[in-house]
This record gives C-alpha cells, structure tokens and sequence, in this order.
C-alpha cells in the first residue's frame, strides 16, 4: 500500500480557506452558507454577522436577521458546549448527538449541587417554565429554588441548559436590536422535536466537508466529543487519507476542494470566534499561534478579530463607535509592505461600511513586534 501524501501546512491552509468560503466570497443563501462551514460559534450576539459578511458576496445583516426572527436558523448550546448559529435543520439534529459534551460541562462546575436530584421532575419543571415563555437563566433558577429551596438556582438553571435543547430567543442576537439572554425549548421554538435517531457519522463527515482535511482529535476538539476514532475508522472505505508535516494521519472527503498551495488568498476580516482559529485540535494550519493583541485593546473588553493576509493571521482588529464616528484599529503582529498594509485598509474600508455605514470613518494602524 502507497504512503498516503503529506499535506504541507499551507496546502492545508488553502484547503480550510476553500471549505470555509474565504477564497472568495460566494452568492449563496446565508442558510447554505452556515451549513457549508459547519455553523458559526455565535455567543457573542453580534461579531458573527461579519463572518457572513467575510463569505458571502453582497451580505446584508437583516438577510441573517429575518432568518432568526423567523426561525430559519437559530443559536443553541452544541458544538464544545458553546452557542452556535446553525440552520433549524441541524440544530435538531446536531443537538442529541452534543447532549454528553453539554452535560459534561455542566457536571464540572454544578454537578455538586445537584447529586441525588430528581432528574425527571427538574426536566418537567424547568421544561414547563421556559415553554410558558422565555426565560433568562436568573429567572429560571429563582422559579426552579421555589421547588428545590436547597439547591443552588444557577445549578438548578445549567441543569436545564444541558437537559433540555434550548434556543436562545430574538431580539437576542439580531442587527441592530437587543435584549435578554432568554431561552424556550427547541420544540416550543421550532414546533418540531430533535431528531430520535442522530447519526454520529454523518456528523463526521459534515465536518470534513467543513473543516477537513482532519484528524481524529481535530474532529474532536470541533464536536466536542470524544472517542470518535471508531467512528472515523468505520468510514475510512468512504474517505481518502493523507499525512501532515507532523506525521499526523488525515481524513477527507474523495471529492472536497484541496487547491494547490500556491492559490491566491485575499484578505479576510475574521470575527473574534470564526471557525478558522477554533475548530482544530492543531490549530496551525491557520497560523493562530501569534502574539497575544496589546496596547490599542482594552484588557476586559471584547475580543479582538484577526485579519489573515496570504490566507495567516497577521493582524488584530476591532472596530470603536462613538459620537458618530467608527474607528477601526489594527495591529500588526509583523511589519507590512506598503502594498499589503493598503489592502487591508482596502479591505478594512468595506468592514467599516458594513459595520458603520452612517459614521465617520477612520483607520488605524499600530505594531506588535520589535
């Protein structure tokens, strides 16, 4: 048997970029588009419109807003335990199949508190509760203490966040609105229950389509769960594999994009959680292991984006509104040539657009090296 190809870190780059959408932006419905990239990480309620912004061609931030409000996509607790925005198709069928990765978290932090409960009538409680009408977890715990006085509310709250799927509700998280951080039970929001029989391997290959080509423990660190390497196994007469730089053994899809290493990347503006830094377990195809942003950022504020240049993060950003006017801020964690430095103000003029169309427009630029 033939040596499988060795994949250099820029061929798997450009792969990543390829499945991501980032090699060119795309005229596609957003609800393709969330489901090509293996849907976004979405806690914060608003950065992730730029990561549609970033892959969509001619995106508009209401496009995303109506599917919300209309219950086309929603955002949910799945992959890593964390909220993600995904289309009401795989938020019921993703949802049973990250149910341990929720529970597992919940069980580290609040576990303690809620030993030799009442699994069934906690679930029946706080299932009655969200469904009469949406409730932030502060609320949900203080009516949960009315029935368990000696239990700690936020226990009883993250109890029901891992027991039962729940979306978070509009106006959260839609452009340009705000409001509670409240949530209902996917079958009150969808009118449809999650799936009884969620298939573990299409989601394997659902996230090589996205994110591949990938390891095992990539596969892992994206879901979340564990134990996966059987599943990969019994796929492998369905896949190709390949080798890293490292030695690692990769998985694919026969038929994915995999450009040659050499394609043209244009710049990019990536939000704070885009896919692109956060869903492998080695992460440097992406080049994210670069200095920590300072200076020009807040240390308790807001995570910055990343602007990736040659398809790697070389800069931070973040964008400050006031008075009018929006001020984007770049940082550079290495020196840029003038031709490059004038894309990304290019490129960052578009953002600014997007971000801030009746304000005052500035671009500023600061450097993180020697």
């Amino acid at each position: 048997m033939p040596e499988p190809t060795v994949l250099s870190r820029r061929a798997l780059n450009r792969a990543t970029l390829a499945r991501q959408m980032l090699l060119r932006r795309e005229d596609v419905p957003v609800t393709e588009a969330i489901e090509r990239i293996g849907g976004m990480q979405a806690q914060t309620p608003h950065s992730w419109y730029v990561g549609l912004w970033a892959r969509i061609e001619g995106f508009r931030p209401e496009q995303a807003a109506e599917l919300l409000v209309e219950r086309e996509i929603v955002r949910i607790a799945l992959m890593r335990g964390t909220i993600h925005l995904v289309t009401a198709r795989d938020c019921l069928e993703w949802r049973p199949l990250v149910d341990v990765v929720i529970e597992r978290g919940m069980k580290g932090v609040f576990g303690r508190d809620l030993v030799d409960i009442d699994r069934e009538a906690l679930i029946a409680a706080g299932r009655t509760l969200v469904d009469e009408e949406p409730r932030t977890f502060h609320e949900l715990g203080k009516l949960l203490a009315e029935q368990w006085p000696d239990r700690n509310p936020a226990s009883l709250a993250q109890a029901i966040r891992a027991w039962v799927p729940l979306v978070q509700v509009p106006p959260r998280g839609v452009w340009g609105r705000s409001g509670p951080v409240a949530h209902t039970s996917v079958e009150t929001w969808l009118g449809r229950s999650v799936t009884s029989e969620p298939s573990v391997d299409h989601l394997v290959l659902r996230c090589l389509a996205a994110l591949g080509p990938a390891s095992v423990k990539d596969v892992q660190a994206w879901s979340g769960l564990t134990r996966l390497r059987e599943v990969v196994e019994q796929l492998r007469p369905q896949l190709v594999a390949f080798r890293d730089e490292s030695g690692r053994e990769l998985f694919d899809l026969p038929e994915a994009p995999r450009p040659d290493p050499d394609t043209p990347a244009p710049i990019r503006f990536m939000y704070d959680f885009d896919n692109i830094n956060l869903s492998h377990d080695d992460r440097s195809r992406a080049g994210s292991h670069v200095p920590p942003p300072v200076g020009v950022f807040t240390e308790h504020g807001p995570l910055p984006g990343t602007v990736l240049i040659d398809g790697f993060p070389n800069c931070a950003w973040m964008v400050d509104q006031e008075r009018g006017g929006a001020i984007l801020k770049i940082q550079s964690y290495s020196p840029l040539s003038k031709k490059v430095e004038a894309e990304v103000s290019d490129e960052g003029a578009r953002l600014l657009d997007f971000l801030a169309p009746d304000a005052t427009h500035d671009i500023q630029f600061t450097e993180l090296f020697p």
